[in-house]
């Protein structure tokens, strides 16, 4: 049998994209940070979203049925961050600038890009609940100036640390 704390390490080198997942009901906005999302198909276009079943905004996702996923660039590791820490979800949100597609769900207004979804299904696995969403909207990300810090860039995660990767050559 694979021990937890072995299937921990080897997964820290599989490297993968940062997100902010958030979602906006009647409680409110709340989000966390993620690096389990992946794309499920194109026909419909469908993304699969992994949250840990005790994460303190696991209910609001729940509740809500809508999600948005902000694929972060590398100037968001604050923000990532900040979604990832003890902070009040208030508190995370004033980080960076937030708008809304079609869900209502908050999208990050410079994110690589962001995908506005609906719950279409639930399941349990484990720990974690893992999301089917079906994409309603998309938003590509303000563009990036030559002058900001890490601009066109992508946060990733490997072997427990953040890294870019996407740097553009300039001639």
């Amino acid at each position: 049998m694979i021990k937890a704390t072995a299937f921990r390490d080897a997964m820290s080198l599989l490297t993968t994209a940062v997100n902010v997942v958030t979602t906006k009901g009647s409680s409110g906005a709340h989000g966390f940070t993620a690096s389990a999302v992946c794309s499920v198909t194109d026909t419909p276009p469908t993304l699969l979203v992994c949250m840990n079943q005790t994460a303190r905004s696991h209910a609001h996702f729940i509740e809500n049925r809508t999600l948005s996923v902000n694929v972060l660039g590398a100037q968001h590791e604050p923000i990532s961050n900040a979604f990832a820490s003890k902070l009040c979800s208030e508190e995370r949100f004033q980080q960076g600038s937030w708008t809304t597609l079609v869900t209502g769900a908050p999208i990050l207004e410079d994110a690589l890009v962001s995908f506005d979804c609906e719950i279409e299904d639930v399941q349990q696995v484990g720990t974690h609940s893992v999301f089917m969403c079906r994409v309603v909207g998309i938003n590509h990300g303000e563009q990036y100036s030559d002058q900001q810090e890490g601009a066109g860039e992508s946060l990733v995660y490997f072997n427990r640390a953040y890294h870019q990767v996407g740097q553009v050559e300039t001639i």
